[in-house]
């Protein structure tokens, strides 16, 4: 199980501003979502590989 496996940590995770309201949703499949969905077609952000390879590094 990888923790870092949300959409919060996707490149085409987005948040918008509509009327007011925070929108989440993903830009790739074009439907809202939440920080904590995860997904098959998860794409991590650079920062995220970043800090999972660290991870990585440290364990072994």
């Amino acid at each position: 199980m990888n923790p870092y496996h949300c959409c919060a940590t996707c490149k085409h995770y987005r948040v918008m501003k509509q009327h007011g309201k925070r929108i989440r949703f993903c830009q790739r499949l074009g439907y809202q979502t939440e920080p904590t969905y995860q997904f098959q077609c998860w794409d991590p952000k650079e920062q995220v590989l970043t800090l999972m390879k660290k991870r990585m590094e440290t364990e072994d």
